[in-house]
């Protein structure tokens, strides 16, 4: 059995410069480097969300040098 209170605390979704997602209590200033996804809700809801946005785990840098990794090789 769990003595775990249910978590009603607001939420909001963060995202860094690597385009990798968070969460971040939405009554706190976003720790340095991560900026407002634009939703907030429920710790569920906001997980949801990301589930859906996030669809490329690789950080941003990865993605770029993979491009153009791809597309040299391509020639």
């Amino acid at each position: 059995m769990s003595d775990e209170r249910e978590d009603t605390t607001v939420y909001k979704v963060v995202v860094n410069h690597e385009e990798q997602y968070s969460i971040w209590p939405a009554d706190r200033e976003n720790a340095l480097g991560w900026k407002d996804a634009g939703k907030q809700g429920l710790k569920a809801e906001c997980l949801e969300y990301i589930k859906e946005v996030w669809t490329d785990m690789r950080p941003l840098s990865l993605r770029k040098k993979m491009e153009e990794d791809a597309a040299r090789n391509k020639n």
